[in-house]
């Protein structure tokens, strides 16, 4: 008897250690996925250092770049970090409705930013700045282009996620992926301001 009091007892306790366990495991591997993540970045923002004055007397910044609809565009962006973090209060609070409604709000704020980038690119391809034009253009799309097709791409994970929460809840392994899935979505905002402010802001200054 006494013996399974205590088989009960223990169990509970090293359920919850399992989980801490898989919990601490898998926000580890995230934290190295987006240090991989910064290396990339690191790259590209170090290439477009270097060849981003190289115009091949082609277009420059000045002439190409459109801050108003810069600034538009990293207005949705930041907006839709901010809606982001309402739908973790929310998922605190365990008000799934509410979480899922912040969490659409963010995906169009998030549609929103990745159609005006892509408005702005065909933009720059009809006037004839096309990534072969010269290095600045080729550095200025492969920066700017891969920082879009991680926004697609959390877009993308955030409409699974809002799928696996209206079926299952807001159980632990959801909550585990919102988590990671803010980590992302934060750091790509940081990215952003950096791609705003070294290669938009600096390129319309001659």
């Amino acid at each position: 008897m006494a013996n399974a009091m205590q088989a009960r007892a223990d169990g509970p306790t090293f359920y919850v250690r399992e989980e801490e366990h898989g919990h601490n495991a898998t926000m580890l591997g995230f934290w190295i996925y987006l240090m991989s993540d910064c290396l990339i970045f690191a790259v590209l923002f170090a290439t477009y250092g270097v060849l981003g004055r190289n115009y091949a007397a082609g277009p420059s910044g000045v002439d190409l770049f459109d801050l108003k609809l810069v600034a538009l565009n990293t207005s949705m962006l930041l907006l839709s970090s901010i809606t982001y973090g309402f739908a973790m209060l929310e998922m605190a609070r365990d008000r799934m409705r509410a979480t899922l409604g912040w969490l659409a709000v963010t995906g169009l704020f998030g549609v929103a930013f990745v159609g005006l980038e892509l408005y702005e690119f065909s933009h720059l391809i009809h006037e004839g700045a096309t990534p072969q034009r010269s290095a600045f253009l080729s550095s200025f799309f492969a920066l700017v282009g891969t920082h879009g097709l991680h926004v697609s791409f959390g877009i993308l994970w955030l409409v699974t996620l809002m799928v696996q929460v209206g079926r299952r809840g807001l159980v632990e392994a959801n909550r585990r992926r919102l988590m990671c899935l803010s980590l992302f979505w934060h750091f790509l905002d940081v990215v952003w301001i950096g791609v705003f402010t070294f290669v938009y802001l600096m390129g319309v200054i001659r």
